[in-house]
């Protein structure tokens, strides 16, 4: 525990975000500074960086080596993996992705911020908006990350110039709003020098906007889960078969969104037999409401036969079930995807044999409305896939659900991950 952090409030939100950057655009600096001045580093951790950064002959300790933790990354310079660090402020809790910045790691950016409520994307206010800044942005975009920071960094380089900042975020805002970014926040950095990190700078009083930590802790993470559908992938079938309760048979699971009330009735997929909830189970007792991210038991008024990879629904808004999956994709592997290849597609709790029946196209990022006819997809390409399912899967569209419009395909021989794929709307 770092002696100097704040304790944190009770009942203080959680916000998962993710940064994305071009190479040598200060992203690892940022972080580091982003934990540094908010007083998130380890004390033992301070002294190994300041101890390194004083054998480089540098008297101030190099922020970017506190996220940079694999050698290749240090050796080189640049973020490779996906790092993630915990940290806290009075006013939030906070789980961020450092995702890499180079071409060939898309697919580690697609990873970290498959969860993010958040992406902050940094550019170089030398170079303004490059054709990384548009891949990474295109990139949050298909994933649906609900707000963007823009941070525009190394503004000490352009004399913390206003007009140079004015340019970059306009540039950078007709292009997300192209893509259908729904919130951009852009902020002016220096991240080496802290401006506009965690405390407001005194090098650019024209602007009156927020630090990028302030923007963080009040950014809204508010969601009312009754808003969404309900979906509950089964993980287990529980039946006890003791003397205090013979007949008790409850199906267990992590609720992927929305809210579950006794007495609602309800489908189970992909059988769409209809019944009602009896009783919910939760780990303080029985409850008559739960919502999503919670781990249940739920009991059915009637004997149905539910197994595990089953969903249960409202019985008024159940998701789509068919065989037919058409979805926007990430590949990841080093192996190719060609159409014919036999993959096994898991989707919540469900695992099923499936086939590539088409790649109609794969998308060039810095430029989305244009789509390149191909063969096969390649590691971190971004493309269309149609995929036929053995067994019949009940799947929202990524836009409605992240958690339920989201599967994997694998590799059925070595069960390595092949591919990421975001479910779209049936083509026609």
């Amino acid at each position: 525990m770092n002696p100097t952090q704040t304790p944190l409030a009770a009942g203080t939100s959680l916000l998962r975000f993710a940064t994305a950057g071009s190479v040598d655009d200060g992203k690892s600096t940022l972080v580091g500074r982003l934990l540094y001045d908010s007083k998130s580093v380890l004390a033992d951790q301070l002294e190994a960086v300041e101890q390194v950064s004083r054998g480089r002959g540098q008297e101030a300790p190099d922020l970017a080596l506190l996220t940079d933790g694999l050698r290749a990354e240090r050796e080189q310079g640049i973020t490779i993996d996906v790092a993630y660090r915990y940290f806290a402020t009075p006013r939030r809790r906070f789980i961020l992705a450092d995702t890499p910045g180079h071409v060939q790691y898309t697919r580690n950016m697609v990873t970290g911020a498959s969860t993010a409520e958040l992406a902050v994307v940094l550019v170089d206010a030398r170079n303004g908006v490059v054709e990384q800044t548009r891949r990474h942005t295109a990139v949050a975009a298909l994933l649906r990350v609900p707000h963007v920071v823009l941070a525009v960094n190394k503004m000490d380089l352009v004399g913390y110039d206003e007009s140079v900042f004015a340019a970059i975020a306009a540039e950078f805002a007709d292009y997300a709003r192209g893509l259908g970014v729904p919130e951009v926040t852009a902020v002016p950095v220096s991240a080496l020098a802290g401006d506009n990190v965690v405390e407001p700078s005194a090098h650019m009083d024209w602007y009156g906007g927020p630090t990028v930590l302030e923007h963080l802790e009040t950014v809204s993470v508010d969601h009312d889960p009754q808003g969404d559908p309900a979906r509950l992938p089964v993980q287990y079938v529980i039946r006890p078969q003791t003397a205090e309760h013979p007949d008790y048979r409850g199906y267990a699971g992590q609720i992927a969104s929305g809210m579950l009330r006794v007495g609602a009735p309800v489908t189970v997929l992909p059988s769409r037999v209809t019944t009602t909830i009896e009783a919910i189970d939760t780990l303080d007792g029985p409850a008559e409401t739960a919502w999503a991210p919670q781990s249940v038991t739920v009991r059915l008024a009637h004997d149905v036969d539910v197994s595990r990879g089953d969903m249960i629904a409202p019985a008024d808004g159940p998701p789509p079930v068919t065989r037919d999956l058409t979805a926007t994709v990430c590949h990841v592997a080093d192996r190719p995807l060609r159409v014919g290849d036999r993959v096994l597609v898991k989707h919540t709790t469900r695992t099923v044999k499936a086939v590539v029946k088409e790649i109609p196209s794969r998308l060039a990022l810095d430029d989305p409305a244009r789509r390149t006819a191909v063969e096969e997809l390649r590691a971190n390409d971004i493309g269309q896939v149609v995929v036929r399912t053995a067994e019949p899967l009940a799947l929202d569209p990524y836009a409605r659900s992240r958690r339920t419009g989201s599967f994997l395909l694998i590799d059925p021989d070595d069960g390595t991950t092949l591919t990421a794929c975001m479910a779209t709307e049936p083509l026609s």
